[in-house]
């Protein structure tokens, strides 16, 4: 005779390729919900320095961004990973939601708001990084990922992270400066 679980007990989690094949697709799915607020960030930070230095520095990395969304898209595709709209919804929902923090100016833009997208992106674009390594892994087993495909797609968010840190950095300083001093 088996023996009651006690109120305590834990359920055992079904391991194996199903499960593993379940889980990668609610990770790829949590990066795509980060993605989503990533190209939407990206893009508004492009159009509301339109015609600045940091404007034209950005504006490529937007549409890297964009790109990077889509190929992560693809490299669902290619798995057989669905795209769970919720997750996408929400991912949109987060950015538009993270506009309305306060930011020291009630009806101007801050350079506040400046820092504080560039350091999001920042973020992102780490978690997409990690992303693409795990995925690299993976692909280094598997056949369904390209992995020069994704050797390109580090190097390019090496790069963006690159210009997005030395932009922060100089809008931190103009913003905090004189405050700091």
């Amino acid at each position: 005779m088996n023996a009651p679980a006690h109120p305590g007990a834990t359920r055992r989690r079904p391991t194996g390729r199903g499960a593993g094949t379940r889980l990668l697709g609610i990770y790829l799915n949590d990066h795509l919900a980060g993605a989503t607020a990533g190209t939407d960030r990206a893009a508004r930070l492009a159009r509301t320095a339109r015609g600045s230095a940091l404007g034209r520095a950005i504006e490529p990395v937007a549409a890297e961004i964009a790109e990077d969304r889509s190929a992560l898209l693809d490299i669902m595709r290619d798995l057989g990973v669905p795209v769970r709209r919720y997750k996408v919804c929400a991912g949109w929902a987060a950015e538009k939601l993270g506009r309305l923090k306060p930011n020291g100016h009630l009806v101007r833009p801050s350079p506040l708001g400046t820092v504080l997208d560039l350091e999001a992106l920042r973020l992102g674009i780490e978690g997409k990084t990690a992303c693409w390594q795990m995925l690299r892994r993976l692909g280094a087993t598997g056949e369904r990922l390209d992995p020069a495909r994704l050797d390109t797609l580090l190097e390019r968010a090496r790069r963006q992270q690159e210009t997005i840190e030395e932009w922060r950095v100089r809008q931190a300083e103009e913003a905090l400066a004189t405050t700091a001093g």
